[in-house]
């Protein structure tokens, strides 16, 4: 069980951090500070334990390394979700009750599309902070030690592509 939860690790930091991005914003375009730690603390839950979900998905193998798709599918039902349950639950926080968007299919629709950034940006330091993580952690557990082997392999692939590519860039303007 303490492997499989290191391997949430990167995941839930990188939503967490997200979450409370969105509570730093709200603050910066001037929502009052309740209203923007409340922002902050409805958005980094969800968002944490999802992010989490994805590490788990990936350290176990279901989601490949650096591959888009997955990781687009898998926040266009997640992030839409995180957003609902922060858009509902703020004023509960707040001392108020639960509130769902007024027009919840256009909510949705809006969030999914705002999804795919999310994604993109997920993933990148997804892929930054997990090799990382995994290597401190790998000597006791057996799946970061899998994983971050995958990640070395991975690197290798695309940095020996890389090479291949620049010896022929190199072979065909001489």
């Amino acid at each position: 069980m303490k492997d499989r939860l290191q391997l949430t690790v990167p995941g839930a930091v990188v939503g967490a951090v997200g979450g409370l991005v969105a509570g730093v914003l709200a603050a910066f375009v001037g929502q009052p500070y309740g209203w923007a730690a409340a922002t902050a603390l409805a958005m980094a839950v969800p968002l944490g334990l999802l992010g989490g979900g994805f590490g788990l998905l990936v350290g176990t193998g279901r989601f490949r390394l650096g591959v888009f798709a997955p990781a687009a599918l898998y926040w266009l039902v997640g992030f839409p979700s995180a957003r609902l349950v922060a858009e509902t639950s703020t004023g509960f926080l707040l001392g108020g009750g639960f509130t769902p968007p007024a027009d919840m299919p256009g909510f949705l629709a809006y969030q999914g599309i705002v999804s795919f950034g999310w994604s993109i940006g997920f993933l990148w330091l997804h892929e930054r902070i997990a090799p990382h993580w995994l290597d401190k952690v790998r000597s006791g557990n057996v799946l970061a030690q899998h994983w971050y082997e995958r990640y070395v392999t991975h690197a290798r692939v695309v940095r020996e592509a890389s090479a291949r590519a620049r010896r022929r860039r190199a072979a065909t303007t001489k």
